[in-house]
């Protein structure tokens, strides 16, 4: 019993969730559809959607790494984009999810 609380403990260390906001050229060029297709690829959960004010948002939850890896992806995105800043902030607990990656409507 006590093995199997250490292994959730260290399971939990190395996971995060993560609010991105991706301001730029960023609507219109394929960059949610990219983003999701990047975050599946890499095992995260979550989802990305267009915002009325013309940048992306994205929640994103899992594998420390994994979300290092997309941050640095979403700072250049897909070759149409243009991102002039991406804004990261802790979205505190993990995302309670089945593990899927959706495009969720513009907000």
């Amino acid at each position: 019993m006590q093995f199997q609380n250490i292994l959730q403990f260290d399971k939990a260390r190395w996971m995060m969730a993560k609010r991105l906001t991706i301001e730029g050229r960023v609507q219109g060029v394929g960059y949610r559809a990219s983003f999701a297709g990047k975050a599946l690829a890499l095992g995260l959960a979550g989802w990305v959607r267009n915002r009325q004010n013309g940048a992306v948002e994205a929640c994103i939850d899992g594998d420390a790494a994994a979300i290092e890896t997309i941050i640095l992806w979403a700072t250049r995105g897909p070759p149409a984009a243009l991102v002039r800043n991406v804004t990261i902030e802790d979205a505190g607990e993990l995302l309670l999810s089945d593990g899927s990656f959706k495009i969720l409507p513009t907000q």
